[in-house]
């Protein structure tokens, strides 16, 4: 099969270009370059490789904590391919240590699986004065076991992100994690701006969703948000408008000395792709006014997906698209240290997102040719 497709924008090389055509050859990008006056055989509005994820807590009506297993991951993977992300990292929160075991089991069993990049453990080392919809019964400091954990995930050569309270935790253990190539990143925190400042020069290089489950900037008080704002570290954001305002948001981005290090996450939960309920440490979560609430109408998690969040982030947050698809897929692969997606030579039409005029996803391009 030999097509050519003419999207009004195309990610490449880094940038959105216009006028470009491409052609597919066998299910995979041939060539790319200067539509020129060739027909077309398909137009779309805008091609992009499809987002990567770091924070996918669930989808498709399954919560990683709770179903652990390589069904678990297939079935998360598949509610958030459905609408438009390439690949994830499945992440586990706050639990008992033999749910993070068989979390990393898991993982090591779907390892290979296209669209599985790695596994993200977020907490259970944590501050429990910042938890939030963590279970406090099983938050503990960063301890042997959980090395254990990150040496068998670094063995079978998994990118692991580890989200912790860096104020809480063992300076020599930490180091041991950084030097297994773990990417430490502070969160659900209540560090000072000089212990963050001090982890940063010590191996945590990210910062989880920037803001929530972390002390607000205070002009007297800056803490783990302003440092974390004024440093080099990749910084991570939940763009649904709910976590985090959009003047905030942007104020974070003006404020950056390197925004091109920030990036977005979904910290979806089981109803993206799913119902609109599911059960955490026993209790009731449910969707109200696209808010992810539990019984007390505190938020627990996000219901929206990477290229929803990606459209709010540009349509309603007013961030230029460019800069929104760059958080969206290339900034967080770079935070982790995973290869770039590209619209180039050899890329198969089924890692390409298709969106329509109001940046909705309208299919991978595989489905549409």
């Amino acid at each position: 099969m030999n097509l050519l497709v003419a999207p009004d924008l195309t990610w490449f090389r880094g940038r959105l270009q216009e006028g470009l055509g491409v052609r597919l050859r066998d299910g995979r990008v041939a060539s790319v370059g200067p539509l020129g006056t060739d027909t077309p055989d398909l137009r779309v509005h805008l091609l992009m490789p499809g987002a990567t994820d770091l924070q996918v807590n669930g989808g498709g009506g399954v919560l990683f904590n709770a179903d652990p297993s390589l069904e678990g991951i297939a079935a998360i993977r598949a509610a958030h391919r459905g609408l438009g992300t390439h690949a994830i990292l499945p992440t586990v929160i706050t639990d008992a240590p033999e749910v993070l075991e068989a979390a990393a089991a898991a993982v090591i069993a779907a390892w290979g699986t296209t669209g599985i990049a790695g596994i993200h453990i977020e907490g259970p080392h944590i501050a429990p004065e910042r938890r939030g919809t963590h279970d406090a019964r099983h938050i503990r400091p960063l301890d042997s076991r959980t090395l254990a954990v990150l040496e068998r995930l670094r063995a079978a050569g998994i990118p692991v992100l580890l989200t912790l309270a860096p104020e809480r935790a063992d300076p020599a253990l930490l180091a041991r994690a950084a030097g297994l190539g773990v990417v430490l990143s502070a969160g659900h925190s209540s560090a000072t701006a000089e212990q963050a400042q001090a982890a940063f020069a010590h191996g945590v290089t990210m910062v989880t969703h920037l803001f929530n489950a972390m002390p607000p900037l205070h002009h007297r008080d800056p803490g783990l948000a302003a440092a974390a704002i004024l440093s080099d570290a990749w910084i991570g954001l939940i763009p649904d408008g709910i976590h985090v305002n959009w003047a905030m948001l942007r104020l974070a981005l003006a404020a950056r000395p390197r925004p091109d290090r920030c990036f977005i996450v979904s910290d979806a939960m089981p109803t993206v792709g799913g119902p609109d309920a599911f059960t955490l440490y026993g209790r009731r979560i449910e969707v109200r006014d696209r808010r992810l609430v539990n019984a007390e109408g505190a938020l627990a998690g996000a219901h929206v997906d990477m290229l929803t969040g990606m459209a709010r982030l540009h349509l309603q947050g007013g961030v230029p698209l460019e800069s929104c698809i760059a958080m969206a897929m290339d900034t967080p692969r770079a935070a982790m240290g995973l290869p770039p997606l590209e619209v180039a030579p050899g890329t198969s039409a089924g890692s390409l997102a298709v969106l329509d005029e109001a940046l909705g996803f309208a299919g991978w391009l595989d489905r549409l040719t």
